[in-house]
């Protein structure tokens, strides 16, 4: 049960249910094959009592015989029905042989139905959701660009004729059909279980190859293939078409000449870490390796979601390497703020924390497990990533507790406000994500999810999050540091940065859904009516602009090997950036002023 627990926790419109919620539906998953050309569901037939979420394969939608959609893996369809009560408006039929799971009307089995998000989903719309825009550079190239030929063998077949006809064609990897999956084999599968004598060479193939396979559609960019190869660890694509049928492959070598190969080689060297020293010296190229990225054209918020999911797997690494000094209690690791939202900058520290299950014997772990935490993070600052200094970080019992202490905490954080630091740690916790143990570590988001959220509470948030204004002056200019040593300077993070994706953190947090990063919780908010559209495009494009501003400092302090700052003196800016700064600043302002005097109308108390 766990890989449907797995799989429903990361797809919409279940990803917003408690895990215990996660649990209970995937309890009633049935699992269904379906053939190619198999009408799953019949325009005008009875009323569905059950819903389909496609887990391999794809379906198509029929509209009188017409395609109108392709859904693919975690699609769901069937539930426009089961929401109406009315029979199925449209048809479904497999396009391919495919898995789905069935289960039935997930309202009659999660505990919170207000978690469950069908509102937009299911439309019929084109089911490409691309990550990134346009970039500069050969970067903004559709990925068929580097595309290679498919070489195609099935699961019976044996290594050695797999091999040969890899061989015969030239490519160094192969399309394995087995069944209604496919799976990948590479050069490498072949000198890891063949080459070391662990798998017969007359063996069936299907015992060395690679499922599920990692797809992407052909109007993909470069610098997203790149970034769905950093964030899986994988160094082979598979490229669909629009029906979602594999037209080629392309590997991580094939990038080379576009200059992206680099953090692909730091993944590679991260995981095949023998040792601490080893981790450090692949963790150390994370730098020059953003400088690279940065140089080749790619927009900030991109490089910076390849730096969050590098760290990560440097983290996890960490911990594999270190179980010597791990504590033998199960517990989950997360990132806190910046880098859990996924828009770290390139001299971000890594703020952590641990959650651990509760025991049933009179046991108190927690000191046990700071001493642990502390090993950890000493050994994670010796492969060049800082611990937090304000003391956001794992060894701090602040921010070290078990599963129930963090439930009853947090919810007395949004009962009573007025608690010393209520709101500065609720701020922290809502940034939260874990890399470890994920069901554990989702306990403090759940807890935010499932806990209410008082007027009381919320108003005092607001007040706490507003006081982080941007640095608008009252005629005409910024307002600027007077003495120190940013005397004549303002703080880019701080004034720009800062009052948006704590905003968002607050409507996010008001929403009761604290995924994603800043960008994902404006959009969600907007969806919902907290914001206005264009106060949400102000706000995210603000956002970028400056976000995009700061990296830049940050990577040029990089390349000069000098401490990098966030604060700089309107008078170094061009006179167009100036004046743009300055207009975002008072557009985000001007917004910040009408959440806090419609915030309750918005909301609806």
């Amino acid at each position: 049960m766990q890989e449907f627990t797995d799989f429903l926790a990361k797809q919409s419109p279940f990803d917003a249910l408690s895990t215990s919620d996660i649990e209970k539906l995937a309890g009633k998953i049935e699992v269904e094959y379906f053939g190619l050309g198999t009408v799953i569901v019949t325009a005008a037939s009875e009323p569905l009592d059950h819903i389909y979420v496609v887990r391999t394969g794809s379906v198509e939608v029929l509209d009188r015989g017409n395609v109108i959609d392709l859904l693919g893996p975690g699609d769901t369809f069937g539930h426009i029905s089961v929401l109406t009560g009315l029979p199925p408006q449209f048809s479904v039929r497999a396009a391919e042989d495919c898995l789905c799971y069935r289960m039935p009307d997930p309202r009659t089995v999660a505990e919170d139905t207000s978690a469950l998000q069908f509102g937009h989903f299911g439309t019929v719309v084109t089911r490409r959701r691309l990550t990134a825009n346009a970039v500069m550079s050969d970067t903004q190239s559709n990925v068929t660009r580097y595309m290679r030929k498919i070489v195609w063998c099935d699961a019976s077949d044996s290594i050695r004729e797999v091999a040969r006809a890899m061989n015969e064609y030239e490519q160094s990897c192969a399309l394995i059909r087995s069944g209604n999956e496919l799976g990948l084999i590479t050069d490498r599968d072949f000198r890891r279980r063949v080459g070391s004598g662990e798998i017969n060479i007359d063996s069936e193939v299907r015992l060395i190859m690679s499922s599920p396979i990692i797809t992407v559609p052909h109007n993909l960019t470069l610098a997203s293939a790149f970034l769905e190869m950093v964030e899986s660890g994988v160094h082979h694509l598979v490229v669909t078409d629009d029906q979602d049928k594999p037209i080629g492959v392309v590997r991580a070598m094939d990038l080379a000449s576009v200059e992206l190969r680099n953090p692909l080689l730091i993944r590679a060297a991260i995981e095949s870490a023998q040792n601490i020293n080893e981790l450090s010296e692949a963790s150390r190229l994370l730098l020059p390796s953003l400088v690279e990225l940065h140089d080749t054209g790619i927009p900030a918020l991109h490089v910076g979601s390849l730096m969050a999911a590098i760290v990560s797997s440097i983290l996890v690494r960490l911990l594999k390497l270190s179980e010597s000094i791990e504590t033998p209690i199960t517990h989950s690791w997360l990132v806190l703020g910046s880098m859990a939202r996924g828009e770290p900058l390139p001299i971000s520290d890594v703020d952590t924390a641990i959650v651990w299950a509760d025991l049933n014997e009179e046991f108190d772990p927690s000191l046990e497990i700071q001493s642990s935490a502390k090993s950890v993070l000493d050994r994670m600052e010796f492969c060049g990533l800082r611990r937090c200094p304000n003391g956001a970080n794992a060894e701090n019992l602040l921010f070290t507790r078990s599963r129930s202490s963090w439930i009853e905490v947090s919810r007395g954080w949004m009962q009573d406000p007025s608690r010393a630091g209520a709101l500065l740690l609720s701020s922290i916790a809502a940034d939260s994500q874990p890399f470890t143990q994920l069901a554990l570590g989702r306990t403090i988001t759940d807890t935010i999810r499932e806990t209410t959220r008082s007027r009381e509470f919320l108003d005092a948030m607001l007040r706490f999050t507003l006081a982080n204004k941007p640095p608008i002056g009252f005629v005409r200019d910024f307002v600027i540091e007077h003495s120190g040593e940013n005397r004549g300077e303002l703080d880019l993070k701080k004034g720009g940065l800062t009052p948006i994706s704590s905003l968002a953190r607050w409507l996010a947090i008001a929403q009761g859904d604290v995924r994603g990063g800043t960008l994902d919780r404006l959009g969600r908010a907007a969806s919902a009516g907290l914001l206005r559209v264009e106060e949400a495009d102000v706000l995210a494009g603000a956002f970028t602009d400056i976000y995009q501003l700061v990296f830049e400092r940050e990577i040029a302090a990089i390349r000069e090997a000098r401490v990098g700052s966030s604060w700089i003196s309107p008078d170094k800016l061009d006179p167009l950036t100036r004046r743009h700064l300055r207009e975002s600043f008072r557009a985000v302002s001007n917004i910040q002023t009408r959440i806090q005097n419609e915030w309750e109308s918005r909301l609806g108390i």
